[in-house]
């Protein structure tokens, strides 16, 4: 298992409070997975998109009342003079480094919790004329209790390839992109097992959707070494559509996603292959012969 040491070594400026920096070789196996993940996203001609590091609150209301623990908010200071004044004026830093708030502006952003909500929320109101892909890449935010690094951070970068549909049309997707996954772990010599999950609600024991993802499981999760998460298939039956008002075939579409944390690919490749880049795979030729209809 990798210490801190290796991954040092190898480019990682890891901050506690649960964030990474890369340079040298892990940035550029970041670069390396992240084209691979496009590359795969070819396979249904994915179209490209990027967007903005915070969606409206108003958008996610669903998610906040689900997991008010791991939300990041945007915020700034009211922007009244005599605040500003006041907050210039007094400590603005406390002893434990925390800033010494003054009055906030109201909070209306929120940094993004999963790449994939900026594609619903962007298609508000369509209705869908075929299934649609997409894939985006996005720094999402989430709280933790603990961080450990490249395997459990505040931020961490997240591709998506996301699909718009009907209910047939999305699960086709799904079981398609388990195949292509599957196909390309192979190649690159990366053992994965896909294993069913629920999504970390806030008080799981009193949310309904708890109780609907054990009794129908609609997430399951591609693990490496028996735990580390490095990406996941998510069927969303119509919760999206309904919710962002898109409509397939006269009816809410449904929404499947596959997600992967470039992250915790790059611990698992420098796990699994070593700590000298010469001995890593080549993703680049092995997403495109994982692709290839």
């Amino acid at each position: 298992m990798n210490t801190i040491t290796d991954l040092t070594g190898l480019g990682l400026r890891w901050d506690p409070s649960g964030q990474a920096g890369l340079t040298g070789p892990l940035l550029a196996l970041a670069d390396g997975c992240d084209r691979a993940f496009r590359r795969l996203a070819n396979r249904w001609r994915c179209r490209e998109e990027a967007y903005p590091a915070t969606l409206p609150a108003s958008a996610l209301r669903g998610h906040l009342r689900s997991f008010p623990h791991q939300v990041t908010f945007a915020t700034a200071l009211d922007s009244a003079d005599a605040n500003l004044a006041a907050f210039t004026d007094g400590p603005v830093l406390d002893r434990d480094g925390a800033v010494a708030l003054t009055r906030t502006a109201p909070v209306t952003a929120v940094l993004t919790p999963a790449a994939c909500y900026h594609v619903y929320h962007a298609r508000q109101g369509e209705q869908l004329p075929a299934a649609t892909y997409v894939t985006t890449r996005n720094t999402c935010f989430r709280r933790e209790p603990r961080y450990e690094p490249l395997r459990r951070q505040w931020t961490f970068a997240m591709r998506e390839i996301v699909c718009l549909g009907t209910a047939e049309e999305s699960v086709s997707f799904l079981a398609d992109a388990r195949a292509v996954v599957d196909r390309f772990t192979l190649l690159i010599d990366l053992p994965l097992d896909w294993t069913p999950a629920t999504d970390p609600f806030f008080r799981p024991e009193r949310h309904p959707g708890h109780l609907l993802q054990r009794i129908q499981p609609v997430k399951h999760e591609a693990t490496y070494g028996g735990s580390l998460a490095l990406g996941s298939v998510n069927l969303h039956h119509d919760h999206f559509g309904s919710a962002y008002g898109i409509a397939r075939d006269g009816a809410p579409a449904t929404t499947a996603c596959l997600a992967f944390g470039v992250e915790r690919w790059l611990y698992a490749l420098v796990d699994r292959h070593g700590t000298e880049p010469g001995g890593w795979p080549d993703l680049l030729a092995a997403a495109g012969q994982a692709a290839a209809r």
